[in-house]
């Protein structure tokens, strides 16, 4: 992804989480209108449902800003299960049944294109959403993804103290399909390189953390529970999945470990000292520009006033993008970046299992 123009970011506010549903064919929202008064029909593709964040954060907020801008359209979803073929079904199925627009998280960037392509023919607007697929896409709602990885990375070394010159780390990367990965660990090189030791590097099918349970424990099967002093953890699951694997080796202290999102179980352990870092993301941002773009192109107008970033994928150098704004979120910042935003509460944080965790850092009293 090539981003030539910064746009400014937006506030995010509290996430509350809606219900989950999984299989091929997409649901209309309950209670929404149809496509007569002006309305028509937006179809929303996640790629699964082990990734909270679709479920509780994305979904919502997207549909919540189309009901604004739109209070006659219609939002079908669905989510693909991690499965191309799956994914591949479900687009077709919504353009058969009327869609006018395709807001779409690929679950594999290059074997959607073809469905990307069929969209267009059959004049359909796709807005790439969170991964940047390929093919003729007319829209793009995300972050850079590279300067995730070099925050990630710059983060860690921070962590890391004296043991940033010559230690040794682990990267657990994402799902080698999803460009994202690409790019996170395009970012992250660029700043570990040459400064430490690349012990084992990992591809992570899917996203699935428990892959990466299997693969911190090989890891430390192969170079030494004491020879790992750092983990570069592409997102807050696979986070989650390789202290999992540092706690049952029983390795103490845990080395510093990074991720993204900054899922509530991840603002827990990073108070809990499990995880160093999360890189926290509008995604009211990202899904409110999604959102507008489509409602934008349903209605047949520019995007102008919306997207004044560019993206360029393998089929254009001009697709109008909008890039949110990226901090990183240690202890010493949880106040001042997920709780003052009104991501979470302190209440809830700050669980029975954490209260003590939290006092010392300073969350509560």
């Amino acid at each position: 992804m090539t981003r030539t123009k910064n746009c400014p970011g937006r506030a995010v506010v509290a996430v509350t989480a809606a219900c989950a549903l999984a299989g091929v064919a997409g649901c209309g929202e309950a209670g929404e209108a149809g496509d007569d008064g002006g309305g028509f029909t937006i179809g929303l593709l996640l790629p699964d449902t082990h990734t909270a964040r679709w479920a509780t954060a994305d979904k919502p907020l997207i549909v919540e800003r189309i009901k604004a801008l739109c209070p006659d359209c219609r939002v079908t979803h669905a989510y693909a299960s991690a499965d191309v073929a799956t994914q591949q079904q479900q687009i077709e199925s919504m353009i058969a049944n009327g869609a006018r627009v395709l807001i779409l998280d690929p679950v594999d960037d290059k074997a959607l294109r073809s469905s990307v392509a069929r969209a267009r023919d059959a004049h359909v607007p796709v807005v790439s959403y969170d991964r940047l697929a390929e093919g003729p896409i007319s829209a793009y709602s995300s972050y850079d993804s590279e300067e995730i990885g070099r925050m990630q990375a710059e983060e860690l070394l921070k962590a890391m103290g004296p043991k940033a010159r010559g230690g040794q780390i682990v990267m657990m990367n994402g799902d080698p399909t999803d460009p994202n990965t690409r790019a996170l660990m395009k970012g992250a090189l660029s700043v570990l390189k040459g400064k430490v030791k690349i012990g084992r590097s990992y591809y992570t099918a899917g996203w699935i953390p428990e892959n990466t349970v299997r693969n911190m424990s090989a890891a430390i099967a192969e170079l030494g529970a004491d020879r790992i002093d750092g983990v570069l953890s592409a997102n807050d699951g696979l986070a989650g999945g390789a202290v999992t694997a540092l706690k049952a080796a029983g390795i103490r202290p845990l080395p510093p470990v990074t991720g993204q999102d900054a899922d509530l179980s991840a603002v827990q352990r990073i108070v809990k000292g499990e995880q160093y870092v999360t890189v926290y993301k509008s995604f009211e941002a990202e899904a409110n520009a999604a959102a507008e773009m489509a409602v934008a192109l349903g209605r047949g107008e520019k995007l102008d006033t919306i997207a004044t970033d560019r993206v360029s994928n393998d089929t254009s150098n001009e697709i109008p993008a909008v890039l949110g704004p990226l901090v990183p979120v240690t202890v010493g910042t949880i106040k001042d970046t997920v709780v003052k935003s009104g991501l979470y509460t302190v209440s809830q944080i700050c669980t029975p299992t954490v209260e003590a965790a939290c006092r010392k850092a300073g969350l509560t009293e």
